[in-house]
């Protein structure tokens, strides 16, 4: 399977998360190097801060592919060929797949989608385009003969690559898998099989997942999952559940999952975003503890309550100390220490810099460790 990141364009698009295109090819260069296999720059027909960050992000990338987004209109591939040139660039081109996005936004007739989809691929081809790929937004609620028409006719016209689209995050994994499988019969290979989820309903990772054992030979992905409304498939629970279950699901990744923090934390500065407390695999705390009872486990043995390990994500295990920590906490740092305390001077100790904490209040365990050594008068 190879990993699509639509940071740059989808993620890019939603509130808030503004690039410039000098930024972009900052954070294109740095996916590249996390082993991507293909980069969307973002939609050049949009405004000239988008086609120059095609156009810079095409002379700089070495070996992963780059997409730009078109609608289905010969002067938006116009725009994004003249901005980017051919050489390893895919043109990817939204065909509207549903009768409610067909009746209620663009006001055209199935007979007028299918036409426009092909007209713009063909004229993609003649332009020497030689990777164009199809997105079909809205396709988990699109009508069977609908999304048929317009996948059959795209490769006669020269696609050859389908993204199936989650576009609103309505669908289950079973739904999902099963429409991934009825395309794969209409698109069989070598044409490329991409999915593009959403995550309204929580279930983008699940339903890519399903997506990939159902046939897919692709998954577009964001770093952090950003994207439009609650975000789309997050590239780094794609890369970590792989190398956990990568055996179990018949599905592999070489991304360079130790990497991936340090670039999501260069997107976070780029774009302002606040850091998440419990996200998974890059949450604040996704692998820091203030449980009295995990803390005892961890310092016991971190497998009891880490599954995934800090550091092949690029993490850093924190124990941080709030008043629900226990005493397992303070007996491990008064043993760094070399503190020999009777009962009584550690019940003292436990009230004091635990037990009595203000509410809410927590520091991480170095705090503590050194607010200790001072009131016992031993070396930090």
């Amino acid at each position: 399977m190879s990993i699509f990141d639509t940071t740059l364009r989808d993620g890019e698009q939603a509130p808030g998360n503004a690039m410039t295109p000098e930024q972009k090819v900052e954070l294109a260069l740095r996916l590249e190097a996390l082993g991507v296999d293909t980069i969307e720059t973002g939609f050049p027909a949009s405004s000239p801060l988008e086609a120059e960050a095609a156009r810079l992000i095409s002379k700089r990338l070495t070996t992963a592919r780059f997409t730009t987004f078109c609608r289905a209109v010969k002067e938006d591939v116009a725009v994004a060929v003249d901005a980017a040139g051919t050489d390893r660039h895919e043109v990817q081109i939204l065909a509207t797949a549903s009768d409610l996005h067909l009746t209620h936004k663009r006001r055209i007739s199935r007979a007028e989608a299918v036409h426009e989809i092909t007209e713009t691929v063909r004229f993609a081809r003649s332009l020497g385009v030689e990777s164009v790929s199809i997105g079909l937004e809205d396709a988990t609620r699109g009508a069977p003969e609908l999304l048929r028409a317009l996948i059959t006719s795209s490769l006669d016209s020269g696609a050859n690559a389908v993204v199936v689209a989650d576009t609103s995050g309505c669908s289950t994994p079973q739904e999902f898998g099963d429409l991934i499988s009825t395309v794969r019969g209409w698109a069989p290979p070598p044409v490329r099989l991409a999915v593009h989820c959403h995550d309204d309903l929580g279930l983008s990772l699940a339903n890519s997942i399903a997506g990939l054992q159902a046939g897919a030979d692709e998954v577009q992905t964001t770093l952090g999952g950003i994207g439009e409304r609650a975000g789309n498939t997050a590239l780094e629970q794609v890369v970590a559940l792989l190398r956990y279950k990568g055996d179990q699901l018949g599905l592999y990744t070489d991304i360079d999952s130790a990497a991936m923090y340090e670039v999501y934390t260069l997107l976070r500065g780029v774009i302002g975003l606040d850091e998440v407390r419990n996200q998974p695999i890059f949450g604040q705390y996704a692998f820091g503890t203030a449980a009295g009872i995990h803390q005892h486990g961890v310092l016991r043995n971190p497998a009891t309550y880490e599954f995934v390990e800090p550091a092949h994500v690029g993490r850093e295990r924190s124990l941080i100390v709030a008043r629900h920590s226990g005493r397992s906490v303070l007996h491990h740092l008064l043993g760094q220490l070399g503190a020999e305390l009777t009962p009584e001077q550690t019940d003292t100790l436990y009230r004091r810099h635990i037990l009595e904490r203000p509410g809410g209040d927590c520091e991480d365990i170095s705090v503590l460790r050194a607010r200790l050594a001072e009131d016992l008068g031993l070396p930090r």
